[in-house]
């Protein structure tokens, strides 16, 4: 039973993590690129309604979950045989943690000053208030990508070594 609870964490830590890194590379290769094609107007109006609509428990479960579902995995593999493993949940632990880190010092607050600038219609000077978003939650969104992305292949490779020592064991 105890196995099949750290076969659980770990495949569950890899599923949000991987949902939440293809959550951030779609917006670094598709709906940024797509946005920064826009006029001033529609980039703002359309962040605002993105950062109002992504407040939801389809991204909030998996986003704020991942980190207590990787440091579960990680609780669940100290002991035994599962200690191979544990390098790669623990870098996965900091790589999300850094995603996590990231997202409320840069990507929040970036998106609270978008929603204090008003509506788009009452804002004098969008083209300023748009450069004062667009390229800093660009890169910082970029790394988000990358951190995320990188801790999915930590949880994907312990997952490899995990189902190795199962399969040796069983």
């Amino acid at each position: 039973m105890f196995e099949l609870f750290r076969s659980a964490a770990l495949v569950a830590s890899t599923l949000t993590t991987g949902l939440i890194a293809g959550l951030f590379y779609a917006f670094t290769c598709a709906v940024m690129l797509g946005l920064g094609r826009t006029d001033d107007r529609t980039f703002v109006s359309a962040m605002q309604w993105i950062n109002v609509k992504i407040l939801n428990g389809w991204f909030l479960v998996p986003f704020m979950g991942t980190l207590a579902l990787i440091a579960l995995a990680g609780a669940l593999h100290l002991r035994g045989d599962g200690r191979s493993v544990l390098p790669w949940i623990v870098a996965a632990f900091v790589l999300y943690g850094l995603t996590f880190a990231i997202t409320a010092a840069v990507n929040v607050p970036l998106n609270d000053q978008l929603a204090a600038a008003g509506q788009p219609d009452g804002i004098a000077d969008l083209a300023a208030v748009r450069e004062a978003f667009e390229a800093t939650w660009n890169r910082w969104n970029l790394i988000r990508a990358l951190t995320s992305t990188a801790a999915f292949g930590c949880l994907a490779w312990a997952l490899v070594l995990h189902g190795g020592i199962t399969s040796a064991g069983a």
